[in-house]
């Protein structure tokens, strides 16, 4: 019997941590489905979302090996505060380490909302621009708050 119940809370544990790993993972995935259904489409929406001119979009996926690595060029980008060429970079150099390590060489600090929203794959392709309407949050470090260098 403690055989058994020692087996059930192994396989709950392994389905809880492979839960926590497959979330970023399964967002990917979703996204390379989209793009294989309507890759215009996809484009076109990784462009609207991200402010940038399409040919940016479609020369970004000449670069890198799968649809959903073009939206997280973008997508880190934006949380990293870099240029897409910046992140490509890295991307070229680390993309065998994975997101999370890239996301760390850009300056993404692993403790971070960004980082544990890039771990939780808690992303989203809308493709409306980030931050449009009246109940977007602004970006992090970008508030009315008394930071560095209020108190001067």
């Amino acid at each position: 019997m403690k055989r058994l119940i020692s087996l059930v809370l192994c396989a709950m544990l392994l389905s809880l941590s492979t839960a926590a790993w497959a979330s970023l993972d399964g967002f990917l995935a979703n996204l390379n489905i989209q793009a294989q259904a309507d890759l215009p489409g996809f484009k076109a929406k990784v462009s609207a979302q991200f402010g940038v001119p399409l040919p940016k979009v479609e020369a970004v996926f000449t670069q890198v090996s799968v649809p959903a690595d073009v939206f997280m060029t973008f997508q880190l980008g934006q949380m990293a505060h870099k240029q897409p060429e910046t992140v490509l970079k890295t991307y070229t150099v680390s993309k065998s380490k994975g997101w999370g390590a890239i996301a760390k060489e850009l300056g993404i600090k692993p403790g971070s909302a960004e980082f544990h929203a890039l771990k939780r794959g808690d992303l989203a392709f809308t493709g409306q621009p980030t931050g449009a309407g009246n109940d977007a949050a602004p970006a992090p470090g970008k508030g009315k708050g008394k930071g560095k260098g209020h108190n001067k």
